[in-house]
């Protein structure tokens, strides 16, 4: 229940933002490396570096409001990452082992102005919620949600008076989420290497 709830508390503060604020619209897409996830037995000793994943494919869409030097935006995020090893063996394509991510995040952006500049550097964190699935042989072994939250850092280049080119970097974190029979958990975090557009309006 308490998870069901998370979601509209964290946009809410988009409907509180000052008239005076531009909207605007964003999407993004890049580089995902996702780190190798541990798996914590319940009960047992801890496998670290368990599992070892193939670069991913992240994509995001944006709402967000900016004022002066500040935006506040709600995104959604994707990604999938084949699994490429077990416990230091590599896995054959064959066995069709991923693992997805879909998040929903609220994100707060300082945007470090510079007078007469076309060029805006820009710090960002963000805390919302992400639904992991895992996948091994067609069969779902894992598919809860938990929080998650990132931090990260980038660029804007003002493409024209409405569009803005963003270059950016994200370190995104779940919380540790449980296999479906119960015996473990899994860790999930990576860095995202992101490349997007916004449209003011």
């Amino acid at each position: 229940m308490k998870k069901t709830l998370l979601l509209p508390l964290l946009f809410a503060g988009l409907w509180a933002t000052p008239a005076c604020a531009a909207p605007y619209v964003g999407v993004s897409a890049g580089l995902g490396l996702l780190n190798k996830s541990d798996i914590i037995n319940h009960g047992g000793a801890t496998d670290a570096d368990a599992i070892g994943y193939k670069a991913g494919v992240p994509f995001g869409v944006a709402i967000g409001f900016t004022s002066d030097c500040y935006r506040l935006e709600g995104a959604v995020g994707y990604q999938t990452h084949a699994q490429d090893t077990w416990h230091g063996v590599a896995v054959p394509s064959s066995d069709n082992a991923d693992v997805s991510v879909l998040s929903f995040m609220a994100n707060g952006y300082y945007d470090i102005c510079i007078k007469d500049s076309g060029v805006s550097p820009y710090l960002t964190g963000g805390i919302g919620l992400a639904s992991v699935k895992f996948e091994d042989m067609g069969v779902t072994s894992l598919d809860e949600s938990a929080f998650a939250w990132q931090v990260g850092a980038g660029i804007g280049v003002k493409a024209s008076e409405n569009v803005v080119v963003d270059l950016g970097y994200r370190y995104f974190r779940v919380s540790d989420v449980t296999s479906k029979d119960g015996t473990a958990d899994l860790t999930v975090a990576g860095s995202n290497i992101l490349a997007g557009i916004r449209y003011s309006f």
